[in-house]
């Protein structure tokens, strides 16, 4: 069994048109449509059982209306491979209340991005939705390092998530993007151990640019290397990364192919397909 643990999918009216803008401004290019019949399509072409589907609230005017909608399909798309959270955004006032109803409405988690939020991981209003939410014992999936679309400033760098692990103590929290994206030194050298989990969505291997790049994105080249992956993945503990591709920004099919052309031992690799993921999510 093989769990994507970070995947996109958006409405079918404005999918393409929202991947050819973020496409623009990350200089990367997209493997799906963005729709749920493009995952959908591309998950039997990997192999993939399960997909964890993950909105991005950019304003606290979509919380109410997507988690509305990601409840009401929930049932429907879990029965095809697709697990949905819920997402919540910083500046949504009553917090508590909505990340209550989709914990009573069968959502396992939230995804916070404190880069399309424009506020970093230690503001008081981050802090209060992740401990409410490891409260009720929601997974919480955070944008970790720099965005690729956004390298002005690192709203989740390695010194905030251990003040949040220090502080608050979620049992719950997965950071995307192998701990800090394009920060490796800092995750090598002071995150790596720590009791979080990290997902290796968009971080091993080359990255496609799109065909309009021309070499303006300064992060294109910045994933990681096999031996780099595989070296952080064993110090910090392979009981603890989930395997992820941050689909459609890569192919399920090839990132698949790539945790398994590592030197990871056969055993390292079930856990990171599935083992952990089956645990955290319960299945």
């Amino acid at each position: 069994m093989i769990i994507d643990f970070h995947v996109h999918t958006f409405p079918d009216k404005i999918a393409l048109p929202t991947l050819q803008k973020l496409s623009a401004l990350s200089c990367t290019q997209y493997f799906t449509d963005g729709s749920v019949s493009g995952l959908l399509a591309s998950m039997e072409e990997a192999s993939v059982s399960y997909s964890v589907n993950l909105p991005v609230m950019t304003h606290e005017n979509q919380v109410e209306k997507v988690n509305t909608s990601m409840i009401s399909n929930r049932e429907y798309l879990f029965s095809r491979g697709i697990i949905t959270f819920g997402g919540m955004h910083p500046d949504y006032a009553d917090y508590k209340s909505e990340l209550l109803r989709l914990k009573q409405n069968g959502i396992s988690g939230i995804k916070l991005h404190p880069a399309y939020q424009h506020t970093d991981l230690t503001d008081l209003k981050m802090m209060h939705i992740i401990d409410y939410a490891s409260s009720l014992g929601l997974i919480i999936l955070i944008h970790a390092g720099i965005d690729i679309g956004i390298c002005d400033h690192n709203y989740a760098d390695v010194d905030q998530i251990l003040t949040v692990i220090d502080e608050i103590q979620p049992q719950k929290f997965v950071l995307a993007h192998m701990g800090n994206w394009a920060c490796w030194h800092a995750v090598e050298q002071d995150l790596a151990g720590a009791k979080v989990y990290l997902d290796t969505g968009f971080s091993i291997g080359p990255l496609t640019p799109c065909k309009t790049a021309h070499g303006k994105a300064p992060y294109i080249s910045s994933n990681l290397s096999d031996d780099d992956f595989v070296r952080i993945v064993r110090k910090h503990g392979t009981d603890k990364i989930l395997f992820a591709t941050d689909s459609p920004w890569e192919s399920q099919r090839d990132y698949v192919a790539r945790v398994e052309n590592t030197p990871l031992t056969t055993q390292e690799k079930e856990l990171i397909f599935s083992a952990n993921a089956r645990q955290l999510l319960a299945l």
